[in-house]
This record gives structure tokens, C-alpha cells and sequence, in this order.
């Protein structure tokens, strides 16, 4: 149910952030793809806690151990069942918060739907669990990698202090060479300078990851509900602390005009379907289907809900009370998001990819 993303290639995941471990199974992995396991750790170690002190404290090595659906370094086709171990718990530092509903997160909501929660760590509601989306988005990008498909997201803005100009104007690649993972050094230092300043507050900052996948084909994407953009659009928001999602010019389109936006196109001899638009402000998507330009968008992260602050809140009983939260946090997401974008975009670009190649016409 809602554990489980994707329609012929996807994942399900498993395990809280106090645990014995997280994990999961992926689900439609074609099969002889050679897997790189040296890749998919590098996969979770952009991920990983404790790389910077940029993030949370908390020290994990989160190495993956996969279960089946490899043999001999390549894929069978059957479910590949991981796991990671959680080794690095300060479930004390949470009992404070037993009791209590901390403001903006999921406690009040998890009791109201479950009766029970686990309180340590955020327990699901964790961004932990984020863990197995980046297992499985690691094997959807090496299967991608052999249609010639490359995602790149990056810290495109941090508070107030946003990359000025477009994607075209930096090389994304660049952006691993810095905490942050913006792909400007300059504008990566202020970026920088601000998360330290709002974590020697106690507080916490959100910001703006944009992604970019070169390389698509045109003839992804499914009629009606199943529309290329929606399917990014419910990946980008399930994923923790995301607010946001637009694609495109998105918002900022709306004040021009049809003549103003309309990608026009034209023929090309360079391209393999024959045709360029002169403009991308569509996004790579025009009603609903990938069109072989570039695909871009960008996905809104809120600041991180826990933070080192006396807070007023109430307790299960509903009894007001204060409540100053423990522990090791983030005191922003963002860094750390970005391998996770890029793999819930991967997972949704197979997923897309062997949609469109069983429905397509004899």
C-alpha cells in the first residue's frame, strides 16, 4: 500500500529509524544488468549522516547488504531483497518526547492515524527511511545508464540565497565538490555560512533542490492520470520535509503570455527524433509525456521540524507544555536530499520507461 512506489519497476521499504535495520525490496529490475556494488555504496554514502558538519551528528556507515536478485554481479530478474543496519541509536535522547507532540511533525498525526507511534527518532516518519529509496534509485540509474539517461539535482537555494541563472550556466557535475552540493563554489560558501550560523541557534533552514535528466526519450508518460509530470510530482512529495514541486517555468510562467512561452519546433539533423524545439519551457514534458528535451524541475524543502528551541506544545492528554527537543539533527535537509531526489527520480524514470515500452503499439 503505502509502502510501496512504482507500477512495473518499484520499491518497498521497511524499518524505522531506531530499528534493528532499514531495508527493502525491488520489485521489476531487469534483468542482466551488471550491478556496480561500489556504485550504489557511493550512492548512500551522499546520503549518509555524519559527512559534513553541515549535518546531523549521527554516525553511520550504512552499508548495504543485498539479499537476493544478484547473481554473479548481475541482476535475475526476481526481487532484490537489502538491507541497512541501524548501529548509531541515541534512542535516550527522545524519551523527553514520549509524551509529547512535537510542533510541525508527525507525532499528533501518527497517533491520530495509528493510536501508537514509536517515538524514538520519528520512528517511520523518520528521513531514514529515505535509506531504501536511494538502494533502489542506485539500480534504477544503472539500468537508466544503459539507455543513455543522466540525473543530476543540486542546491540550487538556501534561505534567501539562491544560484542565479540557469542550469545551462554551471556544470552540475561540480556541485559533489562542495557540502553543500551546489555547483557554484561562491554562492556554495555562503550557502554554507548560513546553515552554520542557524545551527549555532538551535534553529533550522530549508531551500530549493533543482534536478535536471538529460538523455530522456520522447513517449514517456501515460494518458490522463498517469501524466510524466505527476508521476515526478508524487515521488518528489513523498519524500520528508518536501513542500513543494514545480516543473517548467512552473509558477514563474504564469504572468506571460501563450505567444511568449509556446516551444516552437523545428528541424534538426543533429537530433535522433528529428525535430528541436527552439525553447524548453515546457520542462522536457508536454502533456503529460517526456518530449526528449531536457527535463527540469525543481522541489521545495520546508526547515527541518526539530529543533534545539524551547518550543510550547501539549501532550498526548492534550495539557499544554514546553517542550526543547534532544539529540542529533540536521539543521538543514538539503545536502543530504539531493542523492535522494535523484533516486526517486530514477526509480520514476524506469518505471516510466517500461510503462511506455508495454504499452507501446505492435
Amino acid at each position: 500500500m503505502s509502502n510501496s512506489f512504482g507500477n512495473i519497476f518499484g520499491i518497498t521499504t521497511f524499518g524505522e529509524s531506531h530499528g534493528a535495520a532499514v531495508g527493502g525490496i525491488i520489485d521489476g529490475m531487469p534483468a542482466g544488468i551488471e550491478v556496480d556494488m561500489d556504485f550504489v555504496q557511493a550512492e548512500l554514502d551522499r546520503r549518509r549522516p555524519g559527512q559534513s558538519k553541515l549535518t546531523t551528528a549521527r554516525n553511520e556507515a550504512d552499508k548495504v547488504e543485498i539479499l537476493s536478485g544478484v547473481f554473479e554481479g548481475k541482476t535475475t530478474g526476481c526481487p532484490i531483497g537489502f538491507l541497512v543496519r541501524n548501529t548509531n541509536q541515541h534512542s535516550q535522547d527522545y524519551e523527553n518526547m514520549r509524551d509529547v507532540f512535537r510542533p510541525s511533525h508527525a507525532d499528533f498525526t501518527y497517533t491520530a492515524k495509528y493510536g501508537i507511534r514509536d517515538h524514538r527518532g520519528g520512528g517511520r516518519s523518520s528521513a531514514r527511511e529515505t535509506i531504501s529509496r536511494v538502494v533502489g534509485g542506485a539500480f534504477a540509474k544503472l539500468a537508466l545508464k544503459k539507455l543513455g539517461i543522466t540525473i543530476n539535482a543540486y542546491t540550487q537555494q538556501v534561505g534567501d540565497i539562491a544560484l542565479e541563472g540557469s542550469y545551462k550556466d554551471y556544470d552540475l557535475r561540480t556541485a559533489e565538490d562542495n557540502d553543500v552540493r551546489c555547483p557554484d563554489a561562491g554562492t556554495a560558501a555562503r550557502m554554507a555560512e548560513l546553515i552554520m550560523e542557524v545551527k549555532a541557534q538551535g534553529d533550522t533552514i530549508g531551500g530549493v533542490i533543482a534536478c535536471v535528466v538529460r538523455g530522456c526519450p520522447a513517449g514517456l508518460g501515460e494518458p490522463a492520470f498517469g501524466k510524466l509530470h505527476a508521476m515526478l510530482g508524487h515521488a518528489m512529495l513523498s519524500i520528508n520535509a518536501v513542500k513543494g514541486f514545480e516543473y517548467g517555468l512552473g509558477f514563474a510562467g504564469v504572468t506571460g503570455r501563450g505567444s511568449e512561452q509556446n516551444d516552437v519546433f523545428v528541424p534538426s539533423a543533429d537530433d535522433v527524433r528529428g525535430i528541436a524545439c527552439q525553447t524548453n519551457n515546457s520542462g522536457g514534458i508536454q502533456g503529460g509525456i517526456s518530449n526528449g528535451e531536457d527535463i527540469y524541475f525543481r522541489v521545495a524543502f520546508k526547515p527541518v521540524a526539530t529543533i534545539l528551541m524551547e518550543q510550547q506544545t501539549v501532550t498526548k492528554d492534550g495539557e499544554g507544555t514546553t517542550l526543547k527537543a534532544r539529540g542529533r539533527h540536521d539543521p538543514c535537509v538539503l545536502p543530504r536530499a539531493v542523492p535522494v531526489v535523484e533516486a526517486m527520480t530514477a526509480i520514476t524514470l524506469l518505471d516510466a520507461y517500461l510503462m511506455a515500452r508495454a504499452t507501446r503499439s505492435l
